[in-house]
């Protein structure tokens, strides 16, 4: 057994000097992450949830434009994670970046919240005459929104490209104990993610609706704040993972070194079967097994156009890529089609904080003397999530150990794939249920009304609930896959990928009411999601019948990848 003393190779602690076994890392410095996760995550989802009702009401945008703005907003700040997986990985620690993420995303929230509170930064109020259209925001208060918006994205895309990481790196993966403890943070990770997304949606979103959007601003500000001292006071437990150079330039290198060597032919196509690595990383041919015999590590079969890579030494001493290289741009190529699988299922994810709001804004919100507020609906998926993930930590998972006999009981790829299940449910009943909303407003005459519909909005609860599900196993999912299974240079780029998904499911919704509105609109007809258009006139039902049909072809192409993955990380293979 190792000493108390023993060092942790390859990482650091806050001063700079080499983490220590039983001083730092483990379950007590994770909390510390899990912890300032409630705080970031309400932050963030405070405003995000309702922020489709800021911009028609107070910034008197269209439904359609508040609905791509708001995709837009989301998809960049979940892109940006991968700039903050970057920086992580070749730069700066998860600890420094999530810092200096921090305190970007409070500077956002600030301008926001100066903004809110002087009517002199907001546009004039509608006037009463129909003749008169409320004024968009432009110009200079326009600037100011937008500011503020992409610099809490851009604050935001740090935290969750560096966050889940520098949590996830303080267990010890070379013990089954540590691994167990991995998994379960994974689970609690995505806990506390609902935590802080449970008080946003109902306490900071009722400020928004009855106080001011001042105060639901200031609570995001505050709560960021918060989150910067509760990380902080971890610093002496966390182990921080020292950056070994940029990760894209390694996957470039070999691209282009395997393209070249291809194209060249300057050496035989069977020379590579003779390299191996020896233990300084060099490449050495027939002539040197001998000292080659010393490291296990040799080229694979699969993607072998790469492996062409290790003969760049002859060319040049520049294009020399390692072995283990070519072998780590393997993982992140293979990886890639289980990231593109997802994203159908963002776009379907992305309908909690657009079109579903509306909806639920057009119908009886009242429970008793109670009125519910159209953005608190996710309060369904996120009690869900918080009854469900200790569930699934404490009792699906020991027992499907025991009947698996596997460390992992429920691999990474079986949660995905029962998240895309889920997510075609929820679009099936968010078009049954649209399909009744509508007809009771026909029935009543109030197609054309703002009045409320006398239907509840616990209908629409009923696709919230599918879709939290889905987003429970599939994030939890995403995040321990690319984590695990990535190389430990490239993990914290890695497991952005999963933040990436989200993005590029809001830019797809975007696109997708784009494209529907102008493929609909032809003949002169009337377009599904036209801006004009009142939510009841909307054809929602047929748009969601589109992303269901969209997300079964999509499911099928998630198995194909699937049914074909080899595990690389140990505990995937126990």
């Amino acid at each position: 057994m190792q000493g108390e003393d023993s060092k942790w190779e390859g990482y650091a602690d806050w001063r700079n000097r080499a983490a220590v076994k039983g001083r730092h890392g483990g379950m007590l410095a994770a909390s510390f992450v899990l912890a300032v996760e409630v705080l970031e995550n309400l932050a963030f989802l405070a405003n995000a949830s309702n922020l489709v009702t800021y911009l028609t009401e107070f910034m008197h945008f269209s439904l359609s434009r508040a609905a791509s703005e708001v995709s837009a907003f989301m998809g960049t700040a979940f892109l940006l994670a991968l700039l903050g997986g970057f920086f992580s990985d070749a730069f700066l620690s998860t600890f420094i970046v999530f810092i200096i993420s921090a305190f970007i995303e409070f500077m956002g929230l600030i301008l926001l919240t100066i903004q809110a509170r002087r009517p002199s930064l907001m546009p004039p109020p509608c006037k009463s005459s129909p003749a008169s259209p409320c004024e968009p925001v432009h110009g200079s208060k326009a600037a100011l929104l937008f500011v503020g918006l992409y610099l809490a994205a851009l604050g935001i895309g740090g935290i969750k490209g560096s966050l889940p990481s520098h949590g996830a790196e303080q267990f010890d993966e070379s013990d089954p104990k540590g691994r167990k403890q991995r998994s379960t943070f994974f689970n609690y990770f995505v806990f506390c993610l609902s935590c802080g997304a449970l008080v946003a949606v109902t306490f900071v979103v009722w400020l928004e609706d009855n106080v001011g959007w001042e105060w639901g601003f200031g609570v995001s500000t505050i709560s960021i704040f918060l989150s910067i001292l509760v990380f902080l006071s971890g610093s002496r437990f966390y182990k921080n993972r020292i950056p070994r150079g940029s990760p894209l330039t390694t996957i470039l290198k070999v691209l282009v070194v395997a393209s070249l060597m291809g194209c060249s032919r300057k050496s035989s196509s069977n020379a590579i079967e003779n390299f191996s690595m020896t233990p300084s990383n060099h490449l050495v041919g027939e002539d040197q097994l001998e000292g080659a015999k010393r490291d296990s590590q040799s080229l694979t079969n699969s993607l072998r156009c790469l492996n062409r890579a290790v003969e760049g030494k002859t060319v040049h001493r520049l294009l020399e890529c390692t072995v283990q290289q070519v072998e780590d741009v393997k993982i992140v190529l293979k990886m890639l089609p289980i990231f593109g699988c997802t994203i159908m299922l963002n776009c379907c994810l992305a309908q909690l904080s657009t079109f579903s709001v509306r909806q639920a804004a057009s119908m009886n919100r009242k429970i008793g003397n109670l009125v519910v507020p159209a953005a608190s609906l996710p309060v369904f998926p996120v009690v869900f999530m918080l009854i469900l993930a200790p569930v699934y930590d404490h009792l699906i998972i020991p027992f499907a150990r025991r009947v698996t006999k596997s460390e992992m009981g429920v691999s990474h790829l079986q949660r995905i794939g029962v998240g895309l299940v889920l997510s075609i449910l929820a679009m099936a009943v968010a078009a049954l249920v649209d399909l009744k909303r509508k007809r009771v407003a026909s029935e009543a005459g109030l197609l054309d009304s703002k009045q409320a519909l006398p239907i509840s909005f616990l209908w629409i609860a009923l696709q919230y609930l599918f879709l939290g599900s889905a987003d429970l196993f599939t994030l939890a999912g995403l995040l321990e896959f690319f984590f695990t299974e990535a190389p430990s240079s490239m993990r914290s780029l890695a497991t952005s990928l999963s933040w990436a998904s989200l993005a590029m499911g809001f830019y797809l919704n975007s696109a997708m009411v784009v494209i529907v509105n102008k493929m609909t609109r032809s003949g002169g007809r009337t377009p599904w999601l036209g801006e004009k258009l009142g939510i009841n006139r909307y054809r929602l039902d047929l748009f969601y019948w589109l992303l269901c049909i969209l997300s079964v072809v999509n499911l099928l192409h998630y198995l194909f990848w699937a049914m074909r993955y080899k595990y690389i990380s140990t505990d995937a293979r126990r």
